[in-house]
């Protein structure tokens, strides 16, 4: 260069150097030119990322929407047998409703009578599913199981229930008839001032504890047909077993409530979130509904009834009723130090196809 500038003329060597400038400039230029286009390009892809992205989340949230709406449209039925601690139970679902924001609904039925007319049996079912400013609701009341499927309802309510042991489920109403309990000590019952005790009616033959008295959980699990009610019918007790089975979300025992509870909550926490703490540490001092003066029978009595062939229909129904229970619950929980413990997820997906770009 330095050879170049000597042998050049002035005129040329400015020229030359002027040449030299704009080539830089130029090469610059394109750098620059470069450097935006591979910006842009840049942005492009990360846009098309986005848009992606985006597009997955368009796709996946109707998907989250529709699962909170079908949330928000679940209807628990609890049809409740008298005197199995179900006041004790439903008084639960009435402290939570408010914080875990669903409806409590009482069905009161006339003179207590669990079989709906057929009239009111479509009523019911229509309320059930179109009510939608009571959803989520949670439904109880001393009723017989209705099947709402045979109305074509394609969105069945959940069934869910608590049983008890037909022989103390028959002494606990005979003294609640007469003496009542201390949920509401002051109301006066039907067989209020008959002093007779249990033992006292089952040696003389009375009716209030005639052993077709034990008839009354499987007909609750069996229906609104004309054979759940015929006593000592082995196809209501069938029936009730099919229903139990296939048609019931959870069946407790009142004997084991805080477990029915604790299962309820795992399963539903929608609803019953809080329940098992609720219940240890308010529940079973506030709403643990106990009969007033209640005697419990001699062996002699429980081994008179124990001889009719109603009790050990009822009977079998509650064992079998408390196998499927004690099964489930097997499955759900472990024992630690005397307490049960809720068990984590214990199933995951793997081998997905096919696979995402």
């Amino acid at each position: 260069m330095g050879l170049l500038r000597i042998m050049m003329p002035p005129k040329l060597q400015l020229l030359a150097v002027v040449a030299f400038a704009v080539a830089m400039l130029f090469l610059e230029n394109q750098i620059q030119k470069l450097e935006e286009s591979r910006a842009k390009l840049e942005r492009a892809i990360a846009r098309h990322e986005v848009r992606e992205i985006e597009q997955r989340h368009t796709m996946d949230g109707p998907r989250q929407d529709a699962a909170v709406d079908e949330e928000e449209d679940i209807v628990i039925i609890y049809n409740r047998v008298p005197k199995t601690a179900s006041t004790s139970f439903t008084n639960i679902a009435y402290d939570l409703c408010a914080k875990n924001r669903y409806h409590v609904l009482h069905i009161n039925t006339t003179k207590n009578n669990p079989v709906m007319s057929l009239q009111d049996q479509v009523r019911f079912v229509k309320n059930i599913t179109t009510w939608n400013e009571m959803k989520p609701g949670f439904y109880h009341g001393h009723i017989s199981y209705l099947d709402f499927a045979k109305f074509g309802v394609k969105k069945k309510p959940i069934y869910i229930n608590v049983i008890r042991d037909p022989i103390e489920r028959l002494v606990s109403y005979y003294y609640f008839l007469r003496f009542g309990d201390d949920y509401r000590p002051g109301l006066r019952r039907r067989k209020q001032g008959d002093k007779k005790t249990f033992d006292e009616c089952v040696a003389e033959g009375g009716s209030d504890c005639a052993p077709e008295k034990l008839w009354l959980q499987i007909p609750f699990f069996c229906g609104h047909s004309s054979e759940c009610w015929n006593v000592g019918s082995r196809w209501a007790m069938d029936q009730a077993k099919y229903n139990l089975i296939n048609e019931y979300f959870l069946v407790g025992v009142t004997e084991e409530l805080e477990d029915f509870i604790m299962l309820l909550e795992a399963a539903l926490p929608r609803f019953f979130r809080g329940a098992t703490d609720l219940y240890r540490t308010v529940g079973k001092k506030s709403h643990l509904r106990k009969t007033t003066e209640k005697k419990l029978p001699t062996k002699q009595t429980i081994a008179k009834l124990q001889q009719s062939d109603i009790w050990k229909m009822e009977n079998e129904f509650y064992e079998f009723a408390l196998e499927q229970f004690q099964f489930i619950r097997a499955h759900a929980v472990r024992e630690k130090d005397g307490d049960l413990y809720i068990l984590a997820q214990n199933f995951f997906y793997e081998k997905i196809y096919p696979k995402s770009n």
